[in-house]
């Protein structure tokens, strides 16, 4: 109690202006404890949310990752009871996102995927063929059976194909979109492929089917707006966040994943059945390196360093 006592009276000795400098010139301390992860059930974004958990740990933080549905994400973001959402993919949620930043709910941090592609795929030896673009298909429709591959019913792609189906857009009036479950539509291209038949799917990366499958994207033709869609996905985190936690703020600012990294861990995670956690940690200990530029400049919660708490848990 007396050593209480002793510190209140060094403080009041400070004098205001004292408190000020020693304000100053203190080290901004993390304001969070736990970081709470929004995670909708895409692959991509478990393993992204994980591999930043995981640093986040490292560095002091406690973190819980919740599988919501984007809706209850966004929303929880802006009543501060979820701090990070990985998957804001445009231009698909843009229409969600952008009115919360608009009403200074949210900050849209850092675009931390860039360049994905979404679109028309084929197997490289029909792309060696010479079906490079949507305006190929039509030529070669009996090899295609009129059919494309699409996935669940009412997404984005699906609704774009279906479009340009019904205005005829590069002859594909007579053409008909299968839509199916996206691992469905994935088993059935798998299964064309191993015996060397046409076929047109809907891809998109991050995905393992950019490292499993040797397809190609086609071009777009004629503004059909079914192939080599170009999409970003951003960090979305509380408007508040900058003042709450900056050394948070400043390390998810720099977590911009290279599309193939990213491709590589939804392919270990989906499709090689392993545990999200341990995808992670073996990649933070074999990359160092990029990890260090996501981290610089940035604190611990212990004040050190916080690539260097990194590099003593992971090596």
């Amino acid at each position: 109690m007396m050593h209480k006592l002793g510190g209140l009276k060094t403080v009041y000795a400070l004098g205001a202006a004292g408190l000020a400098t020693l304000a100053t010139a203190a080290p901004a301390s993390a304001a969070l404890d736990e970081v709470r992860f929004g995670v909708p059930p895409w692959p991509g974004v478990t393993v992204k949310s994980e591999v930043a958990a995981q640093l986040m740990q490292a560095m002091g933080y406690q973190t819980r990752q919740r599988d919501l549905a984007v809706s209850v994400i966004l929303a929880g973001l802006t009543r501060n009871d979820i701090d990070v959402y990985l998957g804001g993919w445009y231009p698909v949620q843009t229409d969600m996102v952008e009115p919360l930043v608009a009403d200074n709910k949210v900050e849209k941090l850092v675009s931390n995927i860039q360049g994905a592609n979404s679109g028309l795929v084929v197997p490289q030896y029909v792309y060696d063929a010479g079906v490079t673009s949507v305006a190929d298909l039509d030529a070669h429709r009996d090899r295609f059976d009129g059919e494309i591959q699409g996935i669940e019913a009412g997404t984005g792609i699906n609704t774009a194909i279906l479009s340009a189906i019904d205005n005829d857009i590069v002859g594909l009036g007579d053409w008909s979109l299968n839509e199916s479950s996206t691992a469905a539509m994935l088993a059935q291209a798998e299964q064309n492929m191993a015996n060397g038949e046409w076929v047109t799917f809907v891809g998109w990366e991050p995905h393992w089917m950019n490292v499993s499958f040797d397809m190609a994207y086609l071009d777009d033709a004629e503004d059909a707006g079914i192939a080599q869609i170009e999409s970003t996905v951003w960090t979305v985190v509380p408007a508040n966040m900058a003042t709450e936690d900056p050394q948070l703020h400043r390390f998810l600012s720099q977590y911009v994943v290279d599309i193939e990294d990213q491709n590589a861990w939804v392919h270990s995670y989906s499709y090689e059945d392993r545990p999200a956690d341990e995808v992670a940690s073996e990649w933070i200990s074999a990359n160092l390196g990029t990890v260090a530029t996501w981290l610089e400049g940035v604190t611990a919660k212990d004040g050190q360093p916080a690539i260097e708490a990194v590099r003593a848990s992971y090596q």
